[in-house]
């Protein structure tokens, strides 16, 4: 059997390798002017499939026809932006727009609690 279809996928893996590495999962911090540091964290999804086949030819059986393929995907999906600022983390989930009531009502909670906590240390220091 010929080794052309393992090559095959063996370049193909190694092409991929290259274009995905650990910096394309957590991505490189962004610092901003004003000292927040942003760092984006994504998905990734590989699909990767080939076949292939060699014929045999009467006159000579080892150097038969091949015929084959290998085909790959990747797919690259922003997650989350980590926000650094003032020695405090932050996740910025990226997502698509919340599909329900109740979807809205739980990403609303943490910036309502937010507003609320503010509001109550903004009212505690004026009274003293």
């Amino acid at each position: 059997m010929s080794q052309k279809l393992p090559n095959m996928l063996e370049s193909t893996i190694a092409k991929i390798r290259e274009m995905v590495d650990a910096n394309t999962v957590i991505g490189t911090p962004i610092t901003t002017p004003d000292g927040v540091t942003i760092i984006p964290v994504s998905k990734i999804s590989i699909a990767l499939g080939g076949g292939g086949s060699d014929i045999p030819v009467k006159t000579n059986q080892e150097a038969g026809p091949f015929g084959g393929g290998v085909g790959a995907g990747v797919k690259v999906t922003p997650v989350v932006f980590l926000i650094v600022k003032d020695g405090n983390v932050r996740m910025m989930p990226v997502a698509g727009p919340a599909n329900t009531t109740a979807d809205r009502i739980v990403e609303m909670v943490p910036d309502v609690l937010d507003k609320i906590t503010g509001f109550i240390d903004s009212h505690s220091g004026k009274e003293e």
